[in-house]
């Protein structure tokens, strides 16, 4: 069976997970809001929230990412992601291309559904 997604990119910490995914199952003209998703995951409450995309901004050393959520500023290293409501910050870590643990598969696999 084929994989329904790719990560592109994965950031997390001891309390949450927040990934790019890359949907594979959908035509190659497929627009960009269906084929490309931003997930927030609270490993405490088991939530899985999708991050609204709004824009992004790119240079060498950093990306950026505003989503209607808040705001994700990472490098190859770490992550900060800023919440839009009540301001906290979390530091994550730049996971690379590590595969998620079997639970967060399942949750998105089931996302895709």
């Amino acid at each position: 069976m084929l994989p329904k997604y790719k990560i592109l990119y994965f950031f997390q910490n001891s309390d949450t997970t927040i990934i790019e995914i890359q949907r594979l199952d959908l035509a190659d003209h497929a627009d960009a809001e269906a084929t490309y998703h931003w997930l927030y995951f609270d490993k405490i409450t088991g939530s899985l929230i999708k991050l609204w995309f709004r824009s992004m901004d790119s240079s060498t050393e950093i990306e950026e990412r505003y989503f209607e959520q808040g705001y994700l500023k990472f490098n190859k290293t770490e992550a900060t992601y800023i919440e839009k409501h009540n301001s906290s910050q979390q530091k994550l870590n730049n996971m690379g291309n590590r595969a998620v643990g079997e639970d967060l598969n399942a949750l998105l696999e089931n996302y895709l559904k």
